[in-house]
């Protein structure tokens, strides 16, 4: 039996670099692999952008765009956006009368997110319970792997403790979900943050190739690093992060003259923008052709919503019958 894959993004925004080298690059891969389902998580941004959801359609569109042009491909996969699969609702309420809360006042990113989007109020009872959601999101079409990074395994450890629980109280309906874990240059903002929308500092897969260097170019360096005959830190370096994911067959020559002093940040910056704009070449070129047709990307979308929402249905009228709901 074929293993079934669950992934998603938050339609908050253009996707970054950090997007395409922590996600969309490993998606390819699984996409000939597994049997997969890509979700445009609208629900979960809505969580943090409640108060201003005016840009949420207009960002869908732009996120499929851009996984299309990265190479998700429709035919191998399930693209579909949450908000249009009723069940993700009602699964989120069903699995949040089970869940203890002390469960999710333990989530170690929940204090990382009130930190990183301070402008927003998110003492909510919805954003306390978003962990739930996630659960959801795998248990509904009964994914056995997810893709994560290291720093999400106590969200996915949360969805086995809900399964063990609801499997407990209901009969045996759902296997715990496994990582496969993704490793990945960990790709900082142009200022040395995470790279993030929120922190005005992300390099988006749809910027320009000029936009591209400018951003490059304002990138802050080793700090010790005042002329360029000193000797270099690669490893606090923000550009070197990038040389390993955009110029790897360079990168041990450019650490090796960074820390004698033989290359100078200037124009280790002017190779990483080429380097950067050459493998954005084919993916700016298949976005201007996939932007001017946007019906066919939004058949895409209702194509992968329909085929969501029949997997959804038969997995929530198991459970509807599970819980003792009328029939």
């Amino acid at each position: 039996m074929i293993k079934r894959v669950l992934s998603g993004m938050r339609p908050t925004g253009n996707l970054h670099l950090g997007h395409l080298k922590g996600a969309l690059e490993n998606w390819q891969l699984l996409q000939d692999r597994y049997e997969c389902l890509y979700m445009i998580a609208d629900w979960h941004a809505l969580m943090s952008e409640y108060a201003s959801p005016k840009n949420l359609a207009e960002n869908t569109y732009q996120m499929i765009l851009d996984w299309l042009a990265c190479g998700i491909d429709p035919e191998k996969n399930i693209i579909f956006c949450q908000s249009k699969v009723a069940s993700h609702a009602e699964l989120y309420l069903l699995l949040s009368i089970i869940t203890p809360i002390g469960w999710l006042e333990r989530n170690p990113t929940y204090k990382e997110q009130i930190k990183e989007l301070q402008n927003v109020d998110l003492s909510t009872h919805g954003f306390l319970g978003y962990p739930i959601l996630q659960a959801g999101d795998i248990l509904l079409y009964k994914a056995t792997i997810v893709p994560i990074g290291v720093d999400q395994l106590p969200h996915l450890e949360l969805t086995r403790e809900i399964v063990r629980r609801f499997n407990h109280f209901y009969g045996k309906t759902f296997e715990p979900p496994e990582a496969i874990l993704t490793e990945t240059p960990k790709l900082p903002g142009t200022d040395g943050k995470k790279m993030s929308k929120s922190y005005n500092n992300a390099i988006f897969i749809s910027d320009s190739e000029s936009a591209t260097e400018k951003k490059i170019r304002s990138m802050i360096t080793d700090p010790e690093r005042i002329h360029p005959t000193d000797k270099g830190h690669p490893d606090v370096c923000n550009i070197f992060s990038f040389q390993v994911a955009f110029n790897l067959e360079r990168v041990k020559e450019i650490e090796a003259l960074c820390q004698e002093g033989r290359i100078g940040c200037v124009i280790c910056k002017n190779e990483l923008s080429s380097c950067v704009n050459i493998a954005l070449k084919e993916i700016r070129e298949k976005r201007k052709v996939l932007e001017k047709d946007r019906k066919y990307l939004l058949d895409i979308l209702d194509e992968g919503n329909r085929k969501a929402v029949k997997i959804a249905g038969e997995t929530m009228a198991e459970i509807r019958e599970k819980v003792g709901f009328y029939q």
